[in-house]
């Protein structure tokens, strides 16, 4: 939930935060250029391992085997390897691994409870093909393969549908606040039998246990009993691939610049502890951060954390403390 990182920024609780100790908070270590300030940093490893071996190269080195939660993610890859044709990610489909409903759009969660009674048939196919997602001229959810041709401007087949989108626009149609809003209901009733939504469902993980739905995949993906762990191309568009986990390839690390602090504490004592031990309160400036923020935010036992902006009373405006601009907001509707 959204609120989760911006509550805790309404005037009257900066205001009493000298007073209040029952939050926790993220903390940003490494350096941010003048341009650009990345949360997680990624290292491409000229060492050709299994994905087992990789993986265990990166936990001890790093953080983690790549996770990859967006499409600015790819590009960062592609730019970070040298001339080299693909690389391991940290992306798996571990033996028994259950599957799952995802949104397309990078940081919309599938909510199952809320979902529920979208569906046309409330028991979904558990063992089939179909993991793609639709909707009907009634507004109820259905699915079919993947491959089935329905209607989406000039395309046959979801994965087309969501190529277009990202290539155009941002993504496929997400989560129940798009599906819900009034305009798109009315050209889905008036104009559609049917038509592709950003709705699917795999058995794929990353390594880190992030939650991350995102997914690149190459046209010609099919699932395959020997082909468990993904690799990414890199060419000019990214696409990723399931090879056998036991081949051997180089492989892309990440390195985590975000850490949840397990101790509560005042706004200002939390700034002062960032600042003598690692760097300081963590800034998000712009939807990709936020995303990242809010998927390490899930291991809190709090339902709010701190962030490094301050209002000042003086010159009445909002202001990181790390002396990024404030050119993304996400506030919460109670904001005052």
């Amino acid at each position: 939930m959204n609120a989760v990182f911006i509550s805790t920024s309404r005037r009257e609780e900066i205001t009493r935060s000298k007073m209040q100790g029952s939050l926790f908070l993220f903390i940003l270590m490494g350096q941010c250029s003048f341009f650009t300030c990345h949360l997680y940093k990624y290292h491409f490893i000229e060492k050709r391992m299994t994905w087992s071996d990789a993986r265990k190269y990166c936990r001890e080195a790093y953080t983690d085997l790549a996770t990859v939660s967006n499409m600015s993610d790819t590009k960062r890859l592609r730019n970070s390897a040298r001339n080299q044709n693909e690389a391991w990610i940290g992306l798996v489909n571990l033996p028994g691994a259950n599957w799952k409903w995802h949104w397309s759009l990078p940081g919309v969660e599938f909510n199952e409870t809320e979902a529920k009674e979208k569906w046309e048939d409330e028991t979904q196919n558990e063992h089939s093909d179909e993991n793609c997602g639709f909707i009907r001229k009634d507004l109820k959810w259905g699915q079919r393969p993947c491959k089935n041709i329905g209607p989406f401007i000039c395309y046959d087949d979801w994965q087309d549908a969501q190529n277009y989108c990202r290539d155009k626009h941002t993504d496929l149609v997400s989560g129940l606040n798009q599906l819900e809003d009034e305009e798109l209901r009315k050209k889905i009733t008036s104009q559609w039998n049917l038509i592709h939504i950003g709705l699917f469902r795999d058995s794929w993980s990353w390594s880190d246990n992030s939650g991350f739905s995102f997914r690149h995949w190459d046209q010609q993906f099919k699932q395959s009993d020997n082909e468990k762990c993904a690799v990414t191309m890199l060419d000019e568009k990214g696409r990723w691939k399931a090879e056998d986990c036991g081949g051997k390839k180089n492989f892309f690390c990440y390195e985590d610049k975000v850490i949840l602090i397990n101790q509560k504490k005042t706004w200002v004592d939390a700034l002062y502890y960032c600042r003598e031990h690692h760097r300081d309160l963590v800034s998000i400036t712009n939807l990709d951060q936020q995303r990242w923020v809010q998927e390490k935010s899930k291991k809190a036992d709090s339902p709010y954390v701190w962030l490094g902006l301050r209002y000042t009373c003086t010159l009445d405006f909002w202001f990181w403390v790390s002396d990024e601009v404030v050119s993304y907001e996400n506030w919460d509707s109670q904001k005052t």
